[in-house]
């Protein structure tokens, strides 16, 4: 286990409107209000064709193969994520979302792109204080988050 200490800073409440892409509205919100580390919580509507990274292809292989899911039409959405800096001091916006229709739920990382349908609310709170980024592990490939 590795971990920082934070406090909390400002608190948003943001709409993001029919047809924005989350992680991109997200982290241009961050870098416009100065905000380099977040957690967030996110319900609303995705819209169809919208994707998801739904887990790698298999397990403990390198390189590592991911899997995407396209949404093939509307679905209820409630999702959780944080913001880092990358290791140019960009916000970079790390959400996994539960996406819903009828009796079906798909769950992934949303980095591929998830579009807004209608409306998608999201409480945003600012974390201060923190020295925490993402750095790029070669050993995993992946950007991990660096307490």
């Amino acid at each position: 286990m590795r971990y920082s200490e934070a406090r909390r800073g400002r608190t948003f409440v943001i709409r993001l409107d029919d047809g924005d892409i989350v992680h991109e509205e997200i982290e241009r919100f961050a870098r416009e209000q100065g905000i380099t580390a977040a957690v967030l919580i996110i319900l609303g509507g995705a819209d169809r064709e919208s994707t998801l990274v739904v887990g790698p292809e298999k397990a403990r292989v390198s390189p590592v193969v991911p899997m995407e899911h396209r949404l093939s039409d509307v679905h209820e959405v409630a999702g959780t994520g944080t913001i880092f800096p990358d290791d140019e001091g960009n916000p970079v916006l790390h959400m996994h979302m539960a996406c819903g229709r009828k009796a079906s739920t798909v769950t992934g990382c949303i980095r591929e792109g998830v579009r807004v349908w209608h409306v998608m609310e999201v409480i945003l709170l600012e974390l201060v204080g923190t020295t925490a980024t993402r750095d790029f592990e070669p050993a995993s490939g992946f950007n991990l988050l660096k307490p």
